[in-house]
């Protein structure tokens, strides 16, 4: 339907937003976070619920060891496969395609490129999207930028009509329509492509003007089964004050280093939320992306690995703003947490066929990755008060709950882990020669603090309302004249 759509050049609007909304959980229902605890996942919760009670009335003490022991065993093998993970991806940098590769390929064997861009409530960053996009080094007559915007967004519709000078540029209002998400946005506008590859960029991406081209040449060199080629996304403001450092310096390590040792050992990969290049019929084939997660990159890239496909890293910069303000941080954060979790239970609805498609090593992987990154942030709350308790004089009932058995692979978890997470920081920032991000890394502890607050947040939101799209506000920083290099 959506290529008869497209060919004959008449889609009925009511029918995309319909389409955009409820696709994929009709097509299919099992791969939808529409419901975020589905089929078996709901009694088995409340039975282990009910078993967890039962025992904590019955045998507190020792429901509380068993219960300190999972979390520790936890806490090891998370910190174990993440430096794992760095070690591969010491070795296996990025896709590296050159400008002289990229600008090889004669224009008109170049595919037609279609860029989505969603936004929402952001009048002040339209100027730099018609700015960067025509910055792009692509033909004119095979790239088609698709502006995303609410209906209902009179401001942001009323500067893009002032700004969008642009012959590539497309202002195409979307019916507002619950849920108000990125994704569904997106499903929206691609009912409109005409792009064989399909990319994301947020407003205020400022992409590397080769981008494009270094994906078609990639994707010339790569196997058929990758269906995805993730550019790195990179902070421009990491010196705008200790906040947009921490997170520049996160980023650095996760897009320079994890994730290229995700992709050179298999594993599925995450995705970012712009920069993400996607092949147009694969992207039909295993449904688009979910209006209902929060985090619709993640589950994409997810689903990519769960369908048999891969994804590949790019050596290739989008400058994007790190959020400089906490409150407006935590917002954001909390978000990705959330999205996290719904991505793992949509995607474990099915564990034995997850299994088989993974792998035990990546099935592994992807539970630590995507349900114990949040868990685990929510999980040092309550360590870290264990400590507190610790050092204010009550070391008998720390000690109670902590035998030898479970005390040693703690101390393990506290000492090593942090001390392994310090040194991957600064062994990435030093690989990336950027000196000016040492304080950042080494006062990384109290951003954990922020990731904790941020994912508890999420947790709660994840059981009150799953769904809701927390808006990050941008444009608080200045943006350089030109993109770096």
């Amino acid at each position: 339907s959506k290529l008869y759509a497209r060919t004959v050049g008449r889609i009925d609007p009511e029918w995309a937003l319909d389409r955009a909304i409820n696709g994929l959980r009709e097509d299919h229902p099992i791969r939808s976070s529409s419901v975020s605890i589905w089929g078996w996942q709901k009694p088995a919760l409340y039975s282990l619920l009910a078993v967890l009670v039962g025992f904590a009335v019955w045998r507190p003490m020792g429901t509380a060891i068993f219960l300190i022991g999972l979390c520790t065993l936890g806490y090891v093998l998370t910190m174990t496969d993440r430096v794992l993970i760095f070690r591969q991806g010491l070795k296996s940098r990025p896709i590296l395609i050159s400008d002289e590769q990229a600008r090889a390929i004669p224009d008109d064997e170049l595919p037609p490129y279609t860029i989505l861009v969603p936004a929402y409530d952001e009048p002040e960053v339209v100027g730099d999207l018609i700015a960067a996009m025509g910055a792009l080094d692509y033909p004119v007559d095979k790239l088609q930028v698709l502006l995303l915007l609410e209906a209902d967004d009179a401001v942001t519709i009323a500067a893009a009509q002032g700004c969008a000078s642009s012959e590539v540029i497309t202002i195409l209002e979307v019916p507002p329509a619950d849920p108000r998400t990125k994704p569904k946005a997106c499903n929206y506008g691609l009912f409109f492509a005409t792009g064989e590859i399909v990319t994301i960029y947020d407003a205020e991406d400022l992409p590397e003007p080769l981008q494009l081209r270094r994906v078609v040449a990639a994707f010339a060199q790569l196997p058929d089964e990758v269906a995805c080629v993730q550019a790195k996304l990179v902070y421009h403001n990491g010196g705008q004050n200790l906040l947009t450092g921490w997170f520049t310096a996160e980023y650095g390590l996760w897009f320079g280093y994890l994730l290229p040792g995700m992709m050179s050992s298999g594993s599925p990969i995450p995705l970012g939320g712009t920069s993400n290049h996607l092949r147009r019929e694969v992207l039909d084939e295993i449904g688009s992306w979910d209006p209902f997660n929060v985090t619709e990159d993640a589950d994409l890239g997810l689903r990519i690995d769960a369908s048999g496909y891969h994804t590949a890293v790019l050596d290739s910069s989008t400058l994007e703003e790190a959020n400089s303000d906490p409150i407006n941080w935590i917002r954001q954060r909390s978000r990705w947490y959330k999205g996290y979790l719904q991505t793992w239970l949509v995607n474990i609805r099915q564990p034995l066929q997850l299994y088989r498609t993974l792998g035990p090593r990546s099935f592994l992987r992807f539970n630590l990755v995507l349900a114990g990154t949040p868990l685990i942030a929510v999980l040092n709350l309550v360590f870290w008060f264990i400590t507190m308790v610790w050092f204010l004089g009550q070391p008998a009932v720390v000690g109670s709950i902590f035998p030898w058995f479970i005390y040693f692979p703690a101390l393990v978890a506290l000492v090593l882990g942090n001390a392994a997470t310090l040194y991957m920081n600064v062994i990435a920032l030093r690989e990336d020669d950027r000196p000016d991000l040492l304080v950042p890394a080494l006062t990384v502890p109290a951003f954990w603090l922020m990731m904790s607050v941020a994912a508890a947040k999420g947790t709660y939101q994840l059981i009150r309302n799953p769904s809701y799209w927390e808006k990050t506000f941008h444009g608080l920083a200045q943006r350089p004249a030109e993109p770096p290099p």
